[in-house]
């Protein structure tokens, strides 16, 4: 168990307190996650946010990061963690299975390798080794040597080299940044890449506006075009993608109408709160001069008799 030792000891010294005859009451801690209490020997602290849950749900939260998220850091389950806390891997072996921690340690791996312009994979079989590349200019194809099986192979095309090769890939696509316009790939493709990490992404069912798990990329998922800040989803009211978003009409527009009511919601609390601070701002201003004084009263060396 992950408990930090500060509040160990702080139960600890509760206990000892009591007198012969008394019941020891274990504190309850309350789980982010199930919204449950639980005694402490239940819960468990992630050591770079310090943020604490039970253990069973960081289990099944953890066993689902490790499913889905194709090797990303599994970060702390709670939104709003002021650290941004990041699980190690220590405590990522604690929480689940044997067969579960290498399927992360090795999706992690892909995940870097992948991701890292100097290095790539031998794609001979049964090989598996990382090669260096000898350029950090990915878009040109240059001769990768394996230190295993000694295979010489092209970077882009991953075809054996030789001399005077000619790869297909040897000059990279230009794509214009506001058309939509897919990279070598079909419209209809059930697995694509991620059109900023390049990570692949499987879409079995569900709307065109997709989210990358990866780097929290929004885009179209026909045309792969950025729907970052299109949050009223005009991009499917015409082009190619008109009425391809997967939803109904009513859907869209009920959506819209909630956009709509939280700007103007926001609008209003803005509106309603302003003049009560133009009010205030005369005590606040105040206050501030008090504790100015109170400072220069402090620091000020008294007078000698």
């Amino acid at each position: 168990m992950m408990a930090s030792s500060g509040k160990v000891c702080h139960h600890s010294m509760m206990t000892g307190n009591l007198t012969t005859g008394e019941l020891a009451l274990e504190p309850l801690i309350t789980c982010k996650l199930c919204l449950c209490e639980h005694s402490l020997d239940m819960m468990t602290t992630l050591q770079e946010c310090s943020c604490i849950f039970c253990t069973t749900c960081l289990k099944q939260y953890v066993q689902l990061a490790v499913r889905e998220g194709f090797g990303s850091p599994i970060t702390c389950p709670d939104m709003v963690c002021p650290n941004h806390g990041v699980l190690q891997e220590a405590e990522i072996a604690c929480l689940v299975s044997i067969d579960q921690l290498h399927l992360y340690q090795r999706l992690k791996l892909e995940r870097e390798v992948h991701l890292d312009p100097c290095r790539t994979w031998c794609p001979a079989a049964d090989c598996y080794t990382v090669c260096q590349m000898k350029s950090k200019d990915s878009a040109l194809p240059v001769p990768v040597d394996c230190p295993v099986c000694h295979l010489q192979f092209c970077s882009a095309c991953k075809s054996t080299w030789q001399l005077q090769h000619l790869c297909q890939n040897s000059e990279p696509v230009a794509v214009p940044p506001e058309k939509d316009v897919l990279i070598n790939g079909d419209v209809d493709a059930c697995i694509k890449q991620c059109p900023v990490c390049q990570i692949y992404i499987e879409r079995n069912e569900g709307c065109a506006q997709m989210m990358c798990k990866n780097c929290k990329h929004t885009f179209c998922w026909y045309c792969l075009q950025n729907l970052d800040n299109d949050i009223f989803l005009r991009h499917y009211d015409k082009g190619p993608c008109r009425n391809k978003l997967g939803h109904s009409r009513a859907s869209v527009m009920w959506n819209r109408t909630q956009v709509v009511g939280i700007l103007v919601g926001l609008g209003i609390i803005a509106i309603v709160t302003s003049p009560l601070l133009l009010l205030a701002s005369p005590c606040i201003i105040c206050c501030v001069c008090k504790s100015c004084k109170s400072k220069k009263k402090k620091q000020s060396p008294s007078p000698t008799t």
